[in-house]
């Protein structure tokens, strides 16, 4: 159930970093691999990014 509900909770936001308190990770790439997901890259997301 705790994974099922983090899981929903990041669908929805796309927020990992919100989601690491919320399971008691000390580190990002603990939560990363708890959920299953893989990091978008940066750049890319810098640059679909309007300012």
């Amino acid at each position: 159930m705790r994974r099922t509900n983090v899981t929903q909770i990041h669908e929805k936001t796309g927020n990992l970093r919100a989601m690491q308190p919320l399971l008691g990770h000390t580190k990002m790439y603990s939560t990363v691999r708890y959920l299953g997901v893989e990091l978008e890259d940066p750049l890319a997301i810098a640059e679909a990014t309007e300012i």
